[in-house]
């Protein structure tokens, strides 16, 4: 209920100024309404000219980006397809990723984007890195830019450059599609260097024998006790433990129905805890010592996890679901740390304070140049690849001398095949649960 007031208090907040500014037409020449959404743009945009000297390497940078967009195009849309029929064989639960809050990604409404600064930063960056791209290979492909800027509803959601149009349209098939595929290009790139950092990063992140609980099993003296989980051991009946050895050694000693005290430290709180020990189950172990009722954090399985998926070829793949698998599956792969805060740093060893923080800005980076990158080469208009498509077939039609209506017919075929195969995938899942 808190959140709720918050939100409608930013949205009021927001509404307020920004009626403030359109009914008092301030700072026309930089804010531009598109409906409820603000807009920032200067015309100062000579930063691209800066490039011009380097165009022989951008366009060869722009061809070899092309020719990826139009790889990554058409697996994603085969991907789409075989995503629908699978959704139509067997039609999810309408929950979780295809919650309509969730289809865009925008921090604070996707419940896989938290409103953190390492998501914050990686998202502006995102945006920045895209549209810069467009900026630059349109200098270089001798087209003006009028403009360039952020678009703002509460938060920021997107960006802008605003190319002449005149010149977009007199400009050759070959150097539109350079453009239009720029900001995809330069999106994969940073994704990919993102990846490299983050397997760097987690090669220094050192597991440690810490008395971390990460669960509680229910109905057992732990949780009778209201011991919370996610908090670190400190000591047991006043004596102090740095490590789950030494927690080991102590409790080895003891025997169902003794009484320990637990001191733990959670919520930045130190709390003391009596429980009365019981059996084991059988299922967990046949040992006579005394049993809690918890379970430890296991930093050393999660470290040959993330090993085992930073070294696959399918890495960057596998990482896109970490915040999904920890959200929904309550962090089943236990990777949930590289993208999100979490009191699990208590039980790794890192190199210097903050690198948590460092690791998610670049996870998020990777995370969020990668998702984009992926979903703007799909062959739709008015996604930059069904741009690409759009110039591709009209180019295709023109050596054949065929008229360039039909090519207009096949691309707004393509575009509305792939636009109801997406909205498909969003919609089944509620058709199904009705």
């Amino acid at each position: 209920m808190d959140l709720l007031l918050v939100v409608l208090f930013c949205l009021a907040l927001y509404f307020l100024i920004t009626g403030y500014i359109k009914a008092n037409n301030l700072w026309e020449k930089h804010i531009v309404f598109y409906g409820p959404i603000l807009g920032i743009k200067t015309d100062n945009v000579k930063f691209f000219d800066k490039f011009i000297p380097f165009s022989r390497f951008f366009k060869i940078y722009g061809t070899l980006g092309a020719l990826m967009v139009v790889v990554v195009s058409v697996l994603m849309s085969l991907m789409m397809i075989f995503t629908l029929q699978k959704t139509i064989e067997s039609p999810p639960a309408p929950t979780g990723i295809y919650e309509p809050q969730n289809i865009l990604a925008i921090p604070g409404v996707n419940e896989f984007l938290p409103l953190s600064f390492a998501v914050l930063f990686a998202f502006i960056v995102t945006l920045i890195v895209h549209e810069g791209g467009h900026g630059i290979l349109s200098r270089i492909e001798g087209i003006r830019v009028k403009s360039t800027g952020l678009l703002f509803f509460v938060v920021p959601i997107g960006a802008f450059v605003e190319p002449d149009e005149e010149d977009v349209e007199k400009a050759k098939p070959s150097s539109k599609i350079r453009m239009f595929g720029a900001g995809i290009t330069n999106n994969m790139l940073v994704a990919f260097l993102s990846f490299i950092v983050i397997v760097g990063l987690m090669s220094f992140a050192a597991p440690a024998d810490t008395p971390y609980l990460k669960g509680i099993y229910k109905d057992y003296p732990a949780y009778d006790a209201g011991v919370p989980s996610n908090s670190l051991i400190v000591a047991i009946d006043g004596v102090k433990v740095d490590s789950r050895e030494q927690l080991s050694q102590v409790l080895d000693k003891t025997r169902p129905g003794d009484e320990i005290t637990l001191t733990v430290f959670n919520d930045n709180n130190l709390e003391d805890y009596t429980l009365t020990l019981e059996k084991w189950p059988d299922e967990l172990s046949s040992a006579d010592s005394g049993f809690m009722g918890v379970y430890y954090y296991d930093s050393y399985s999660i470290k040959a996890v993330s090993d085992n998926i930073l070294k696959s070829p399918l890495g960057p793949l596998l990482l896109i679901y970490v915040p999904i698998n920890a959200v929904m599956e309550d962090d089943s792969l236990g990777l949930g740390i590289m993208a999100f805060d979490s009191s699990d740093s208590a039980a790794w060893k890192t190199p210097f304070e903050g690198f948590w923080t460092v690791v998610q800005v670049f996870f998020w980076l990777f995370w969020l140049n990668f998702a984009v990158a992926t979903f703007n080469a799909l062959p739709f208009v008015p996604l930059d690849g069904g741009y690409i498509m759009q110039e591709g077939v009209r180019k295709f039609f023109e050596k054949r001398k065929i008229s360039v209506k039909y090519a207009n017919y096949v691309v707004a075929g393509i575009s509305w095949f792939m636009i109801m195969v997406v909205a498909s995938i969003i919609i089944v899942p509620y058709l199904s649960a009705v």
